[in-house]
């Protein structure tokens, strides 16, 4: 085959005429069309409330203060201007699969099948992340009501081990179990009194299995049933919602607002990929299009209010929780039970329990269902075989997809850690929105496209994009200059007091124990002779100074060098590809929304730190073994 084979497309027109032949592309049966925008709007409001107001808020609002809301704006509009470019492919190609079918259509078959691969991740992985926080919120229900289920059936096998080995370290280095922190104590009883089989400690996650199992059940069950389930559980969360609001309101203290920005711009943006994590799901709307009655009409206003409708929310919920407490006490897994709980308001900690396990249902509901209908798409192009696109007759869904589903997010839920597997499911996410959003600019001067109903207004970026780059670069160096000079000299880093304490071995950490002794034996003392304890409780300036004096290599110390480097990569690649998409815009005209939303999603991929990349480029590796010794092969524009 020639290089050319790779990047063959699929037209707009074929892809309609398919539809209207047959109502899924190959005569493997029609899906049942019955999501009006009420409904699409309901099922973006049940993917997006979910894991992001519920917990990720509060690691977000304790790092950037009460300005997290700046942050919850900026990821908006980032995702508004994707969703603009998703509304605009829905309404042109208004079929199942989403961005997999949009970049067939705009850059072609090997292009598609890695966005299809993608999503992929991003479906699966977000279930998975979703299951286990269910399954986190479902037992503390449990316990709060008398029933206590062993550690280590409520525990994936990843988190159990790295917590044992932290907190023997850290037990070693002075503190005692009760002063560690609750997850990492929790970590260290399961592995401590799990079954063993052999060597192997037999650590699962079963509720987030069985979660699984009663989801994957219902939406292979049909489509109707899944939209009254999850329009009965998005009503359910927003009453919860506003009712949080009305009960917060009365105990704002302003003077919780002052300082609004504690630790600047870098603390609003730490949160980038939690507070990012907290939008994931609106465009699994999109991949519901040929299950819609009108959906060249309903699809972008269901995507456009979903978003515009948690924004509100998410503001509102961060202005009252950082009114309630101090920012810097929300650095907690459930931050809403938490100040009512402070607040001794026990009954409404109850009641948001409650309305967290149905929440993180109706996330897990509708990204369940989006991920077989990728499959399905794939599989009709010949890229998966065919078994993945049969439509059950009675229940009018994709059924053995479901099923398939159903087992690939089940078997890993049940092992993987919670933290690895969010910034796996946001980078590919945000993969998609970017190809999504390139998409729209490849197709914007082509005249012989069919267009829908709905196009993204068009405002020239020739000059804009290159005003906003220069403005960009001298705010750096104007406000951030030291930082921005650390980042470009790469300029090495001190590492923190946890850090530096789990990277020292008994000789070490015996050394370090004299060395305070010697300097500082009544601070020491007052903490408890732990090492970490006394360095968190030193302040900037001292910390510095005894990190520099600690009997240790420099590498324990310091960050520098190749080590310090790769990090900064992802960010070394949005700013070369920002430079390039300046110059294209200027030559080509392009539009500015799709344009904005393209730049924004690459700088938040850059966020999420090189070992994401490394870890989805291994993803990709994967998928593009199965696309040249399968699908290539097999692909219906291969046979044609």
């Amino acid at each position: 085959m020639s290089f050319n084979s790779l990047f063959r497309k699929k037209s707009v027109t074929d892809i309609l005429k398919q539809v209207e032949k047959d109502g899924a592309g190959d005569g493997h049966g029609s899906l049942g069309k019955h999501l009006g925008v009420r409904d699409l709007t309901a099922f973006g409001i049940a993917a997006i409330i979910g894991a992001g107001i519920f917990s990720t808020i509060g690691k977000a609002s304790a790092d950037g203060g009460p300005a997290v809301i700046f942050l919850f704006i900026f990821t908006a509009i980032a995702c508004g201007f994707a969703a603009f470019a998703y509304a605009e492919f829905a309404s042109m190609v208004p079929v199942s699969g989403s961005a997999y079918t949009y970049s067939y259509v705009a850059f072609g078959e090997l292009i598609a099948w890695i966005i299809g691969w993608a999503l992929i991740m991003e479906y699966a992985i977000g279930n998975i992340t979703v299951a286990i926080s269910w399954s986190d919120y479902f037992t503390g229900l449990l316990s709060s009501g008398g029933i206590h289920l062993p550690e280590w059936i409520q525990m994936d096998y990843l988190s159990a081990s790295k917590g044992f080995d932290q907190a023997t370290a850290l037990m070693q280095s002075g503190k005692s179990f009760e002063n560690l922190d609750a997850s990492v104590q929790a970590a260290y009883t399961a592995w401590t009194t799990a079954p063993t089989l052999g060597r192997l400690h037999l650590i699962a996650d079963i509720p987030a299995l069985m979660i699984i199992v009663l989801i994957t059940w219902l939406v292979y069950k049909g489509m109707k049933e899944s939209k009254n389930a999850s329009n009965l559980m998005v009503v359910i969360k927003l009453c919860i919602i506003l009712l949080v609001i009305a009960v917060g309101v009365f105990y704002v203290d302003t003077e919780n607002w002052d300082p609004f920005a504690p630790n600047g711009i870098g603390g609003i943006l730490k949160g980038v990929s939690a507070v990012f994590f907290a939008y994931i799901g609106f465009d699994a709307i999109s991949t519901t299009a040929e299950e819609c009655k009108d959906p060249q009409r309903d699809l972008p206003r269901g995507m456009m209010w979903a978003i515009i409708i948690c924004t509100v929310l998410y503001v509102i919920i961060a202005l009252v929780l950082t009114g309630m407490v101090s920012y810097n006490e929300l650095n907690v897994g459930d931050p809403l039970a938490f100040v009512f709980e402070k607040l001794d308001l026990k009954w409404m900690s109850g009641i948001i329990a409650v309305s967290a396990v149905v929440a993180m249902a109706s996330v897990l509901l509708v990204f369940q269902m989006g991920q077989p209908r990728i499959w399905m798409s794939m599989s009709r192009d010949g890229l998966l075989p065919k078994s993945f696109a049969k439509v059950h007759p009675k229940y009018k869904t994709p059924s053995f997809a479901t099923i398939v589903t159903g087992f690939v997010v089940a078997v890993p839920a049940l092992f993987l850690n919670l933290t690895m597997v969010t910034d796996l499911c946001s980078i590919g996410t945000l993969f998609a929105f970017v190809l999504v959003c390139g998409g729209v600019l490849v197709l914007q001067n082509k005249k012989d496209i069919p267009r829908g109903k709905f196009k993204t207004p068009y405002i020239n970026s020739k000059y804009i994009m290159p005003v906003l780059l220069i403005a960009a670069i001298a705010l750096s160096f104007s406000y951030n200059k030291e930082a921005t000079m650390n980042f470009v000299t790469n300029e090495k880093q001190m590492n923190d007091a946890a850090t530096i304490v789990t990277s020292l071995n008994e000789e070490q950490i015996n050394s370090v124990k004299s060395h305070i002794v010697q300097t500082d034996s009544a601070a020491f003392a007052a903490a408890s002779n732990d090492i970490e304890t006394y360095m968190s409780n030193l302040t900037e300036d001292n910390y510095s100074s005894f990190v520099n004096s600690l009997p240790v290599g420099e590498d324990l110390k310091f960050e520098s060098g190749w080590s310090l480097f790769k990090h900064k990569i992802p960010m070394w690649i949005f700013i070369l590809i920002t430079l390039a998409l300046t110059v294209w815009a200027f030559r080509a005209n392009l539009s500015l929304i799709p344009m904005l939303g393209l730049v924004s999603c690459l700088y938040m991929m850059a966020e999420l730190g090189v070992s994401n990349w490394i870890g989805f480029g291994l993803w990709l590796i994967v998928g593009l073994a199965i696309y040249f010794g399968y699908s290539r092969r097999n692909s219906k524009l291969n046979k044609a």
